[in-house]
């Protein structure tokens, strides 16, 4: 009686996650011993999946464990890698379990770049595993019947976790197998089954009769409702239904018997033979419904035993009535089963592989911290750039501190050599050609990386389009273009990056060939500089005044306050903070990061004074320019003008002028060639990830075109057409006569000595087709003198169409017979019908084929050969 149902494993196509998931590693994070380490683990969660997947399994709880432990990786590591089909794109295939395919194709599988699909489809095996290994454990012993009673729970809850899931995990209609309404089914078959075992253990333990028919009773409850879920639809194999009915069956009888013996300790004794009659019309049912699925004689001897005791006690002795079955009190229910819960980790066993892996949520918020981190940094940083350009422009246009020093009229002043020797220094006009000839060369390379990683995603779209538009709504995956979406947007974004770059490269080129010429001057030796300078006649009431001595004192704290802005740069970019432990915490916590509010509030913590002194650098700056402005106009009105010294002063201007353009345009195109190497290795990983979802890509259009192929294989190509009439109609034109029994195939008589055919009689022809080599007269005494053969009438006829297949007739063949021809008889002979004469024999090799007979008149279908029949 105890046949349990147990579930099929689902089969899973081979999958290297390693290879995969070591790009996104070696992508996603600094080399080093973390990286190598991060990389082992995926080889180890590879060989893993090949263990748990990749092979048969026992049905023993050391497979199981061994599921599990792959499950709990699959939701470790899910927070961890961005599982999709434009990041971390590994597709999994899984096959239907239910589904036993067909003679052109093979069995329903769904393929999807889903990490949430592979752990609904583990999950499933886990359960249909468990409950495996409880439909093998013996149930004569307390440690099977605990052992299946846990391995039951456990499916039940499996299965019910994957119904509460799989629709949000899939985000498409999965297959029937894992279908929201399967797999409830199932979890209610696996829990009715965990009700039984504790029914089969109260029965063992010889428990109170009423507390066992309560457990029966709840039992076949569960199973009636299992029974009613599926027995409309054709999702389960069609051997699970049967047993579901006949299981609800006997789990009522079963309540119905215990509690008549509790009701005859209770001196009803007519209640009594109510529920023993309703129990024994139970079983009734299951004999001659279910018999060959579930055999239950020792509970219908049993029932018939006690129902026998109880009629003859009751009629000799008690004389109760017998009340109806409606009338009965309905038997209570306790369930002592439950669901399990899904809970991760499942295995005690499991260990994280990827431990030491932040989640993907808090890599996300690291790295939208540190993009806040650098704007805040660039931003200060920038402001003091602006303010220290602009203290430059000031002085430049008042021709500081080369003016105070320029007393003399006739040298070059100390400044000026002092920039020129940097210019020098840093490689003067060559420097800034050389960079400004390697600009078109790298951005010409990004261009091409961006373009030939849009091409890939182009042909791959176009090639999605046609197959899209050739099967229609058979072609159901995500189309390239709704995929592709985030891609473009990003490739589009480089493009507009690529184009501001190329604007501001134009702007470099428009101030050097602005101040070449200047900055060429600039290079040259002492003496050719002083040469270009222009003399003046000095202004000697100038030297040691009071107003030179305030403006020298103004630039000198004004140099100063460009050299704290130089530390204070340094400093802010050698701040680094690891927000990794706080947003970590804050996940523990609340299940979820607060990202914006979190990374405000630590960057005004560490960035705060950074922020203040940038400010008080700025205002210190504004009110050294004022009193320069200020104490310069007054050195103009003291300094004698004339054209020589108006002239030299011009073009000290503008060698000073060239010398902060120099220092701007190498640090600008320098930044630019750094800039163009950073975008080479964004734009090769963004070629990279387009590379691999268009190959992930292609993978998954071959397998849906195979699967395509096989279920158009498997379609009929057109409807049954009926034969023509002159097929089924004899060629008098009249039908012929029904026959009630079906003319049987030529059978072979063990034992029986093989019997020669019956001579088919001869055809009439007619003078108009007969042929002048058999125009002979057909009467009868023309016609040879054949006996027939033996136990057949003469009124025998031969058959219009072939009695079954040809048998062998040569030697050696089991039951082979050499029969004796009649005389003047071969049917493998031309021209044997209506012959004027008896034909000689002809003698066939033994295992050659006959002779074909010609086709003869008057017979609707081409004449078959007549073999003797063994």
């Amino acid at each position: 009686m105890t046949n349990f149902i147990s579930v099929q494993l689902k089969k899973a196509s081979e999958v290297d996650l390693a290879k995969p998931l070591c790009k996104f590693i070696q992508q996603s994070y600094p080399g080093g011993d973390a990286q190598a380490e991060h990389c082992r683990a995926a080889e180890e969660l590879s060989k893993l999946r090949k263990s748990a997947l990749g092979r048969p399994l026992d049905k023993h709880d050391a497979c199981l464990d061994t599921l599990l432990r792959y499950y709990d990786q699959l939701c470790s590591i899910e927070p961890k890698f961005p599982f999709s089909e434009n990041q971390v794109c590994v597709t999994f295939t899984w096959k239907d379990a239910f589904d036993k395919g067909s003679l052109f194709g093979g069995s329903v599988k769904l393929a999807l770049a889903s990490l949430g699909y592979e752990k609904t489809c583990v999950l499933f095996n886990c359960g249909a595993l468990a409950s495996q290994i409880a439909a093998e454990q013996n149930l004569d012993n307390d440690e099977g019947l605990k052992a299946a009673a846990k391995h039951y729970q456990f499916a039940s809850g499996a299965f019910q976790h994957i119904k509460d899931t799989v629709l949000s995990a899939l985000n498409r209609e999965p297959t029937v197998d894992i279908s929201p309404d399967t797999v409830g089914t199932l979890s209610l078959i696996m829990l009715a089954q965990a009700q039984e075992v504790f029914f089969l253990k109260a029965t063992r333990d010889k428990m109170k009769d009423g507390i066992i028919a309560k457990l029966a009773n709840q039992a076949a409850d569960y199973y009636g409702d299992a029974y009613k879920q599926c027995q409309y639809k054709d999702t389960l194999p069609k051997e699970v239904f049967p047993v579901l009915a006949a299981k609800h069956c006997i789990m009522q009888a079963n309540a119905e018997y215990h509690q008549s013996i509790l009701a005859k300790q209770q001196k009803k004794f007519g209640e009594e033979i109510g529920r023993l009659q309703h129990a024994a019309d139970l079983v009734k049912t299951v004999v001659s419904r279910y018999d060959e699925y579930i055999n239950v004689k020792d509970l219908v001897d049993k029932i018939n035993r006690a129902l026998t005791a109880a009629k003859k006690d009751n009629d000799f002795i008690y004389h109760d009535r017998v009340p109806d079955l409606k009338d009965l009190e309905p038997i209570g229910k306790a369930s002592l089963v439950k669901s399990t819960p899904v809970v991760v980790p499942l295995s005690q066993k499991f260990m994280d592989l990827f431990e030491k892996m932040v989640p993907l949520q808090v890599q996300q918020s690291v790295s939208v911290y540190n993009q806040r981190k650098a704007d805040l940094v660039n931003r200060l940083i920038a402001q003091m750039r602006e303010a220290t350009t602009l203290a430059n422009g000031v002085l430049a246009s008042l021709n500081l501190p080369a003016a105070i020093e320029d007393i003399s009229g006739d040298t070059v002043p100390q400044s000026i050599l002092n920039k020129s020797k940097s210019v020098i220094e840093q490689g003067g006009i060559q420097t800034v050609d050389q960079l400004i000839k390697d600009l078109p060369e790298l951005l010409q390379r990004n261009k091409e990386i961006l373009d030939e990683s849009l091409r890939l995603l182009d042909e791959e779209e176009t090639t999605d389009n046609e197959l899209r538009t050739k099967f229609k709504e058979r072609w159901q995956r995500t189309p390239s273009i709704e995929l592709y979406k985030p891609l473009r947007a990003e490739g589009a974004n480089f493009h507009c990056i690529l184009n501001k770059a190329v604007q501001a490269d134009g702007q470099v080129r428009e101030c050097y060939q602005s101040h070449r010429d200047t900055i060429a001057l600039l290079c040259k030796p002492e003496a050719e500089l002083n040469a270009a300078i222009p003399s003046a006649n000095p202004a000697k009431t100038l030297q040691g005044s009071e107003v030179v001595n305030v403006l020298r004192t103004l630039l000198a704290g004004l140099d100063e306050v460009k050299k704290e802005r130089e530390q204070l740069e340094d400093d802010m970019k050698a701040v680094n903070f690891d927000m990794t432990s706080k947003f970590l915490a804050a996940l523990a916590q609340d299940g979820a990061i607060n990202e914006e509010a979190i990374s405000v509030t630590e960057l005004d913590r560490v960035y705060g004074s950074y922020t203040q002194k940038v400010q008080e650098s700025l205002k210190k700056q504004e009110e050294l320019l004022k009193n320069i402005q200020n104490a310069h106009q007054d050195f103009s009105k003291m300094k004698q003008s004339n054209n020589e010294s108006n002239l030299r002063e011009e073009v000290l201007k503008n060698l000073a002028v060239a010398n902060d353009k120099f220092v701007e345009l190498v640090a600008n195109l320098k930044e630019g060639t750094k800039f163009y190497n950073e975008l080479t290795e964004i734009l090769l990983k963004f070629q990279n990830k387009c590379s691999d979802i268009v190959f992930a890509r292609k993978t998954e259009r071959d397998e849906l075109l195979k699967d395509l192929q096989q279920s158009i294989a498997r379609e009929p190509s057109a409807p049954s057409i009926p034969l023509p009439t002159y097929q089924t109609t004899p060629a008098g034109g009249s039908k012929p006569a029904a026959s009630s029994t079906p003319t049987p195939a030529p059978r072979t008589m063990v034992g029986a000595k093989p019997q020669p055919p019956a001579r088919p009689p001869p055809p009439v022809i007619s003078a108009a087709s007969s042929s002048p080599s058999a125009s002979a007269p057909s009467g009868p005494a023309a016609a040879p003198a054949v006996a027939p053969a033996p136990g057949v009438g003469a009124s025998s006829t031969a058959p219009s169409q072939a009695q079954g297949p040809p048998y062998p007739t040569y030697p050696g063949f089991p039951g082979y017979c050499q029969m004796p021809m009649p005389v003047g008889y071969n049917p493998y002979m031309y021209g044997q019908y209506n012959l004027p004469y008896v034909p000689s024999p002809v003698f066939q090799n033994p295992g050659q084929p006959p002779y074909p007979t010609p086709q003869q008149p008057g017979y609707p279908f081409p004449q078959q050969p007549y073999y003797p029949q063994q």
